[in-house]
Parts: C-alpha cells; structure tokens; sequence
C-alpha cells in the first residue's frame, strides 16, 4: 500500500483555502438570486410538510386497522359465548370485510382477513376460509413465519371439506420450507392424512421423522406410544 504523500505547511499556507473559497462563492450566489432560492427553499418545505403528514396519517391509518381489529375480536369472542360460533360468523362479517379492504395494505388489515379466515373455518365455511388464507399468503409472502401458519391453517381447512390430498400438499409445504416452526405438527398431521389416504410407508416415516428429530415436541410422546403399540 502506497504512502500517503505528506503536505507541508507552506503547501497549505500557499494553495488557496477551498472551503472559504467556496463559501464565498455561494454566499455570492445566495445574494444574487435569493428570490429563486427562497422559491426553492419554500418548495422543499412544503414536500417535507406533505412527507410528514403522510407519514402521521399512515401510522393513524394503522392504528385505526388495529383498532378496529381489537374491537372486531372482541365483538366476536362476546357473540360466539353467548350465541355460538355460527351467529358470531354472520355478527361480524361486515365488520372484518370494513377492515381488510379498506386497510389492505396496512398490517392491521392483513391480520383482519387471516382472523377472519380463522372465523370461518370455526363456523363450518372450509371453502370461504381457503379463499381467504390464500389471499393472505400472498399478503405475508415475506414473512415465513406467519406463511407457515398460514399454510398450516390451509392445511386444516382443507382437512375440514373432506380434500385429504389436498391437505397434504399443503402440510408438505410446511415441510419443505427453511422455517422451522410447525414442522413438528406438519409431520404429525402428515402421519395422520396419510394413513387416511392408505399410503402406511409413508404416514410411519413422518411418525419416525418427529421421534428422531423433535424430541422437545408435544406431539413426541403421543408419536413415540404409537410406535411401541
């Protein structure tokens, strides 16, 4: 690595100071055309003005989407103690649809139309609910862990209508993807769906998978009796 070449101080005293130089160039600038520049300084102001407002009115716009969420869940929860999980389906079904379509892009309204998906699925709408899961992978297609949960939901849904291949596939998934959470209950339900489906060799090997590699797993034991039986 080359040496850097050393400047003397009559170098410095003799080569003219930049930094003044300019600055008096653009003092100079300033006097001769202040009406453009204050033109100019009065239109970046206003970009900065219209930037932050829309910066507040975002984070407004997301925290009504998770308020009306909030309130949404526990309107739900109330309806379906006292009237079941079917009424409280039909209760808040304008209320979650508000929600996620006029909030689509906020978080708030992502989350409101994975809640309502899971609503569905507990009020016997297998069909409604896929169509919503589906939509909401796309929404959190950048979030793997979230995607893991849905597609595990996908899974359950589609259990649900009696679609045991297309259960699978989407268990399968779960399997296959770098995210290591749900594998466990991927490859319990896979255990389960695939004796449904008379494929035995294949429903052992997803048994023997959470033995050998999920020994902390809930469903390690319940596995492990099977197995021995």
């Amino acid at each position: 690595m080359a040496k850097k070449k050393k400047i003397t101080r009559k170098q410095l005293l003799n080569e003219p100071d930049e930094f003044i130089t300019f600055s008096s160039k653009l003092l100079k600038l300033i006097m001769d055309y202040k009406n453009h520049i204050t033109v100019a300084l009065c239109v970046i102001f206003s970009i900065l003005i219209v930037f932050t407002a829309w910066r507040y009115f975002s984070n407004k716009a997301e925290d009504k989407a998770f308020a009306l969420l909030d309130q949404g869940v526990t309107k739900y929860e109330k309806i379906k103690v006292k009237n079941g999980e079917s009424k409280a389906y039909l209760e808040v079904e304008k209320d979650f649809k508000s929600i996620f379509e006029k909030y689509s892009r906020k978080d708030g309204g992502k989350l409101a139309r994975v809640t309502y998906a899971n609503i569905c699925y507990n009020a016997g709408k297998p069909d409604k609910a896929i169509t919503l899961y589906n939509q909401s992978l796309r929404d959190f297609d950048d979030k793997p862990f979230i995607n893991n949960i849905i597609l595990n939901s996908l899974g359950y849904a589609h259990e649900k209508k009696g679609d045991y291949p297309g259960a699978i596939k989407y268990f399968e998934m779960i399997i296959s993807s770098k995210q290591p959470d749900l594998k466990d209950e991927a490859l319990f339900n896979l255990g389960r769906l695939y004796s449904k489906v008379g494929d035995e060799d294949k429903s052992l090997e997803a048994f023997k998978k959470i033995v050998s590699d999920y020994t902390d797993s809930i469903y390690f034991n319940i596995v492990k009796e099977k197995l021995a039986g």
